[in-house]
């Protein structure tokens, strides 16, 4: 009962802190986001308390239920209709960045195989699986995060050390392609690129939608039915997800708002569960994994650039893919916004679309990494 009272505390806390107006809160969780605190409240209580619940039947719950139900209603956030308005290139440009996050490890280990950074970070102190988490995060966001955790079944340590340098590198990127964007007219320029038209407008949808009482029940009995026909984790991942798409694109009424709220405050309750397995006297920080971490996402951000120029599209896309990737789904408008605010909408569906994908990408870096560093 004890981790039960620990994690729907925190949820409730963090959930409620997150929305308060006021400015040195909001500023706070500007810089570190609330799913970190999700993870190291539990972990503090539980300490202060003396207590070990990394072993509770709360875990089983988790990965039974709670985690399913996160993947089943993000995915349900995605239309396949709502992606013509984009057009393909802005599209292809997002994917190039996605597929440059989930295959540079790789490459870059098979680069430096004999290494100290490969050899003995990477493999001897296993630090090749927080890679898959930080694809599941960049692209993903956090439920591609913590399924990819449990698939690479990362060790606590490993994982907070990447959620911490993950959080500092991304509020820097941030800031980076605030700057950025507005400099697309001078890339342009340089790079001489002359298609600069406009995407088409979204279309808003109109009527009145799904209750989400009755969506949480159906999502709810997806989940159930799932269970007990497979056994296998990575397969109710794939099932659940492709259930979802199915019934955005498929039911007119379909509540957009609700699932994606719900998969978020579904995401706190994932994260305050993992929390009480974590120890902080294991934590660590690691300045070579860092400086990896840094390469990778320079690189990332060259790599959209060159399919820019190369298909011949506005520049402006290239931070608003890599916040879609990078950051999610509040800053990608938001960095847009400083370019273009009548693009915001597109910039919203390329982030759920990548919410949609993470854990697929990250799948993919699994085995990578698997048949080609170890």
């Amino acid at each position: 009962m004890i981790p039960w009272l620990i994690s729907g505390f925190t949820v409730i806390a963090v959930y409620f802190l997150d929305r308060w107006e006021n400015r040195h809160i909001k500023s706070l969780f500007d810089w570190f986001p609330a799913i970190l605190f999700a993870y190291l409240i539990p972990a503090g209580i539980s300490a202060l308390m003396g207590k070990d619940f990394s072993q509770d039947e709360i875990h089983e719950y988790s990965k039974l239920y709670f985690i399913p139900l996160a993947i089943i209603a993000v995915m349900s956030s995605l239309s396949f209709l709502q992606l013509k308005s984009i057009g393909w290139k802005p599209i292809a440009v997002f994917i190039a960045g996605s597929f440059w996050i989930a295959v540079f490890p790789v490459i870059l280990a098979l680069f430096l195989v004999d290494s100290e950074l490969i050899s003995e970070l990477f493999v001897k102190h296993e630090y090749w699986k927080g890679v898959p988490p930080i694809v599941g995060g960049w692209i993903g966001g956090s439920t591609s995060q913590l399924v990819l955790k449990e698939l690479v079944e990362c060790p606590e340590n490993i994982f907070l050390t990447v959620l911490v340098m993950d959080n500092i590198l991304v509020n820097i990127w941030t800031i980076l392609m605030f700057q950025g964007i507005k400099e697309s007219n001078f890339l342009n320029r340089k790079l001489k690129i002359t298609n600069l038209s406009m995407p088409e407008t979204m279309e808003k949808s109109e009527g009145k939608k799904l209750n989400p009482l009755f969506i949480f029940l159906m999502l709810t009995v997806f989940v159930i039915i799932t269970n007990a026909l497979v056994d296998s984790f990575v397969i109710k991942i794939i099932v659940l997800s492709v259930i979802g798409i199915l019934l955005s694109t498929i039911i007119k009424t379909w509540n957009f708002a609700f699932v994606l709220k719900f998969g978020g405050i579904l995401i706190l309750v994932v994260m305050a569960v993992l929390g009480l397995k974590l120890k902080f006297s294991l934590v660590e920080f690691e300045l070579g994994f860092l400086g990896f971490m840094i390469v990778w996402l320079l690189s990332h951000f060259i790599i959209l650039l060159l399919v820019a120029k190369l298909l011949n599209v506005n520049t402006a896309w290239v931070p608003i893919a890599s916040m879609a990737n990078v950051g999610g789904i509040a800053t990608a408008p938001a960095v847009t916004a400083a370019y273009e605010p009548k693009w915001m909408p597109h910039a919203i569906i390329l982030a759920i679309l990548s919410m949609a994908t993470g854990t697929f990408w990250g799948m993919l870096t699994i085995f990578l990494l698997r048949n080609y560093l170890l």
